[in-house]
């Protein structure tokens, strides 16, 4: 193999110290990222006679055109810091998670004196308490719905005082304690909320001891109506429990038990997680990128990205087969569970080698029916794109498409909103929103705002060109192509400047573009009178509309985060026909934007100067 002046430069000057390398592409992109305890060594093992090399490590090699290397002090530091490489930069020779910035988590806001619980996909260091990842947000869902009922926690956002004349209905239906009336005080509701996180932890039994004493206690003291909720709360806890397996005694200790199923570079690793003696769950996370690599390198990769993740650690993670590196992914772990000792184990005989034949099971399982999933999804898609090609007389399938969408209120904070769906499928990484400056062309104006983001798209698209063949450019791949086919939300009017821009730049019959009407779904071509309607059960109205959607909610969103940066202060500025006398006599009248905003239109015409049409700008606007 030929190695390149530059790289031999590169491996004489590697230092034989720990740290992690990472390699880069003619582009500069970082392709790969690793860990050694000596770099020299194990840098330079990737340039040597390849014939120990699989397939995946000679098209890495080949992609090579630099290296960068960071020494640290230890391997464990040179553990760490190669995982938090690899996620933020997500190398697209490393093995990865698929998917996993949108695992939800349960929150229970503990630093809160009246706590929360809520589901989020970031953990954060604000003195709350986390469980999870899992791999279904619905299934979170699930899972509060019906802890709800046994733990009834506060959803509201009053300001608890104990002092409330009234509680809300939940209070009526028993999904809230109602400590805004003082129904329950801070040490009970915070009681009841820390019951919830051991459930959650799988410590139930300590919760049901306390619950039956405080049952007989409630009896005792012929307190009677709490001593029946209570019984009803521990019902429904003994309903929960009693579908949750028990496989070891109670004292055995908190464990996961983790196994595999692969095909065709795809990876499922099953988590069956063990607590107080039983089975409360299980989890499947699919990874991706694990062509060519043996079964416990796999397996040491999940369990770094997993347990950097991961709101818990357990005593004990019990394994298939033996992972390199395990004494020091086992400190790791120590320190993430606080100091306590992380066992890492293979289990030959017992439950606990049945427990981990059962995870592989279910994980072959899960993989074969993921697969079956992907492949139907794999023929709608194609489906879809060959019913376009077709509806719309293209000359070939359109993969890559583009839909244009713009947002705003009475024309404040306008947002252009341009998605991508690659191969019937959305290309989020692609999306981009166009901020539009609405004092240029007249506000509200949306066929001027529209053509002004075709303009730039294609401005940008016109300027990759020209730098293309320049050495080191670096071009968005967002603009650097053109689409097979762009889809606008609007009519006619809307379609006609999309035109006006494709002619300026020469590209009018060489990228398609429709319009789609929003009420009668009615699909506009170029100088075309009648419109198409696509049947009703069609795989290619289901696409266009799915990407219209999409076009819609990020713009919407994009629209939201712009009006909120530029505050409700300067969207007041900007209603149409309201000045600054009518200003000044509407904040002098409610006292505030936010009860301008909630105001009824009977309250606003009450203002002098609002008449009707100026209140239903402001209704529009403040919306």
């Amino acid at each position: 193999m030929e190695i390149s002046e530059k790289i031999q430069g590169i491996l004489a000057t590697l230092p034989p110290k720990p740290g992690c390398y990472l390699m880069k592409n003619a582009e500069g992109t970082i392709i790969y990222i690793g860990k050694a305890v000596n770099l020299k060594n194990r840098v330079r093992s990737y340039f040597h006679a390849d014939a120990g090399h699989d397939n995946k490590t000679r098209r890495l090699v080949r992609d090579i055109r630099n290296i960068e290397w960071i020494v640290v002090g230890s391997e464990l530091e040179a553990l760490i810091l190669e995982m938090n490489l690899i996620k933020r930069h997500r190398p697209k020779y490393n093995i990865k998670l698929k998917d996993d910035k949108r695992y939800p988590y349960i929150k229970v806001h503990w630093g809160e004196a009246f706590p929360h619980v809520t589901v989020t996909r970031n953990m954060s260091e604000d003195g709350s308490r986390y469980f999870g990842p899992y791999t279904s947000a619905w299934a979170v869902y699930q899972t509060l719905d019906v802890l709800r009922r046994v733990f009834p926690y506060l959803t509201c956002d009053r300001e608890i005082t104990g002092q409330d004349k009234r509680a809300c209905l939940y209070y009526d239906i028993k999904l809230c304690t109602a400590p805004c009336i003082g129904a329950v005080n801070q040490e009970q509701y915070r009681q009841m909320i820390s019951d919830l996180m051991e459930f959650l932890a799988g410590h139930s039994e300590p919760v049901v001891t306390r619950i039956q004493s405080e049952m007989e206690k409630a009896s005792e003291e012929m307190r009677y109506e709490k001593a029946a909720a209570l019984r009803d709360q521990m019902k429904a806890l003994q309903t929960i429990i009693e579908r949750q397996k028990v496989v070891f005694a109670a004292d055995y200790k908190d464990s996961d038990v983790l196994a595999m199923a692969r095909a065709d570079g795809e990876a499922c690793v099953q988590i069956f997680f063990i607590r107080g003696g039983k089975l409360i769950g299980r989890e499947y996370f699919v990874l991706e990128g694990t062509e060519d690599v043996a079964d416990p390198e796999v397996m040491r990769q999940f369990m770094m990205q997993f347990y950097t993740e991961a709101a818990n650690v357990p005593q004990q993670v019990l394994l298939p087969q033996e992972i390199e590196e395990a004494k020091i992914i086992g400190e790791w772990m120590r320190s993430r569970r606080g100091g306590e000792k992380v066992e890492i184990r293979v289990p030959k005989e017992g439950q606990p080698r049945e427990l981990v034949q059962m995870a592989a099971e279910n994980a072959t399982e899960t993989l074969s029916a993921l697969r079956a999933q992907w492949q139907a999804d794999a023929h709608k898609q194609e489906q879809s794109l060959a019913e376009l090609q077709s509806a719309l007389n293209l000359s070939a399938p359109p993969n890559r498409i583009e839909c244009y969408d713009v947002s705003h209120t009475q024309g404040v904070a306008t947002v252009g909103a341009m998605v991508v769906f690659e191969q019937g499928v959305p290309a989020r990484r692609l999306y981009r929103k166009f901020n539009i400056d609405s004092t240029s062309i007249g506000a509200p104006d949306d066929f001027a705002s529209m053509e002004e983001m075709l303009t730039r798209r294609f401005r940008r698209w016109a300027s990759a060109q020209e730098t293309a063949t320049q050495p080191g450019s670096k071009n968005d791949a967002s603009f650097s192509f053109l689409p097979d086919l762009i889809i606008i939300d609007g009519g006619k009017g809307q379609l006609g400047r999309v035109v006006s821009v494709l002619e300026n730049f020469d590209l009018f019959g060489k990228v398609a573009v429709v319009g789609l009407a929003k009420q009668e779904e009615e699909i506009f071509f170029p100088h075309k009178s009648a419109p198409l309607i696509l049947p009703r059960h069609s795989q290619a109205l289901y696409l266009v509309q799915r990407i219209r959607d999409e076009a819609h909610r990020f713009g919407i969103t994009a629209h939201r985060a712009r009006r909120s940066k530029q505050g409700l202060a300067s969207v007041m500025d900007a209603i149409p026909g309201v000045g600054p006398v009518r200003r000044k006599a509407l904040l002098k009248h409610f006292g505030s934007v936010d009860k301008i905003r909630s105001a009824t239109m009977e309250e606003l015409t009450a203002v002098k100067g609002i008449n009707p049409a100026v209140a239903e700008s402001i209704k529009a606007s403040l919306e």
